[in-house]
Formats: structure tokens, sequence, C-alpha cells
């Protein structure tokens, strides 16, 4: 789960329009590799350092239980994808690489985005994908990102693959983004948990209609139920929430 840690003011994106990178993320990638394929293999490479280096940075700080000596962890796992690649046992590995990875990105920007910008950029990208995939515009692209892989048989970090599954890496990076903006009341956090979790299972009940799906959908959804049932202000600044939860005397501590 994340964790809503304070940002060093170092690490503060502070501006609304950071909130973009949801939706962006979707729209770039698939752009750029429709245009110049070559882009996956940058993306790999890229995802081939940097999601290592971020799941360092949530099991040491990002994650609930966060300690220093957890990042070592990041270590074992990236060997394991490494050298067991085509077992459960190594896909396992990677999708635990990715997720805190993505839990990391999803605190940096929960911890300096204002929330409000935060949940429309979570229904703006499940709109984009949900686009792209009933346009049949996202298929082939996604494909030749999935198809590229780093030189030495390193693993592939670009996407979440277990068994027969394959998720997007931005799946994973909006669910990041969710639980850091409900990471300020921990009750709240676990409701939308398991609310995610029934909904993205049955969604994919749809499995045996189509072959894929915008798993950004059920994140989406998740919010929105979470802000019918509870209101708007139930989904708010981690920070915020910390310090009202905390009282007038502990905030000024």
């Amino acid at each position: 789960m994340p964790a809503h840690p304070e940002l060093p003011p170092s690490l503060r994106l502070s501006s609304r329009w950071w909130a973009l990178i949801l939706p962006g993320s979707i729209v770039v990638v698939i752009a750029g590799i429709a245009a110049f394929p070559g882009l996956a293999d940058a993306l790999t490479y890229l995802a081939l350092v940097g999601v290592p280096l971020l799941a360092a940075l949530a099991l040491a700080w990002a994650i609930r239980g966060a300690r220093a000596r957890l990042a070592l962890l990041a270590a074992p796992l990236f060997a394991i994808a490494w050298a067991i690649p085509a077992t459960l046992t190594g896909e396992a590995a990677a999708v635990a690489l990715s997720a805190l990875a993505c839990v990391a990105l999803g605190v940096l920007l929960a911890g300096s985005v204002p929330a409000h910008w935060l949940k429309l950029a979570i229904y703006a990208m499940a709109i984009v994908d949900t686009c792209l995939v009933t346009a049949d515009l996202l298929q082939s692209p996604n494909t030749v990102l999935n198809a590229a892989a780093p030189a030495a048989g390193l693993p592939q970090l670009q996407f979440a693959h277990f068994g027969s599954a394959v998720v997007g890496f931005g799946d994973l990076f909006v669910a990041g983004v969710l639980g850091a903006l409900l990471a300020g009341d921990r009750r709240l956090q676990l409701r939308g948990a398991g609310l995610a979790a029934v909904l993205a299972l049955s969604f994919d009940l749809l499995f045996l209609l189509v072959s894929v799906l915008p798993a950004t959908v059920p994140i989406a959804v998740t919010l929105a139920v979470l802000e019918a049932v509870g209101g708007r202000r139930a989904v708010s600044d981690p920070g915020s929430r910390a310090v009202a939860a905390a009282g007038p005397r502990d905030a000024a501590a």
C-alpha cells in the first residue's frame, strides 16, 4: 500500500499540469511508437533502469512500513526476474518491481499535485485508453512495445506479464496514483483496494468476448464510486487530510 510521506521541497512538482502525465503517458507512447517503432527499444531500456530504482525508492520510502534497508530487496527481485523469466516466479518478481515502481511514482504525484487535478487525470486516462482500444489504435503499437526486449536476456519491465495475462505499465501506474490519493485514510485505502479488485475481476469477464480491455477503467470506476458514496472530499490531498486529522496543535508541531 502506498504511504503518504512528506515530500522534500526538491521533489515537489508544484504544478497541476503534471497531472497530464497520466493521460499523456498513453497518448505519447502509443503515438510515438506508431510513428517511430524504434522508440519501443528506448522505452525498454528506460524501464530496465528506472523501474528497479523506483522500486527501491518505494521500499525505502513510499510504501507503508518502508525502511531504508528494504531498498536492497529490489536487487534480488531483479535477479530473479532476469534468471528465470519464463517461470511464474520470475514473472512475479518482475511484476513486483513494476508495481513498486508505480507506487513510488504515485506517491510523488499525489504528494505534490492537487488531488482534484489528479482525479480528473485518472478519469481522462480511462477515457483515452477506452477510445484507443475501441478504435483499435492501441493494439498494434502495444504489440511492438511488448515485443521489444533488452540485450543479454535482461527482463522486460516496460509491461507486466504473468502467465497468459499482460498489463501495460500505465495500468499499474494509474492504480498506484489512486492508492496514493487514498493513503491519508487507511480504511478508505483498504476499501478502495478491495473495490478495485472486485471491479477489475468482474471487468475481466469481458475477456470471454474480446482479447484486449482498457484496464484503467476499473480504477476510474473505483474512484467514482468512492466519491459518490463518501462525497468528493472523501478523496483529497493526503497531506491535507493528515494535517486535519492531527488537529491544530499537532499540525503546528
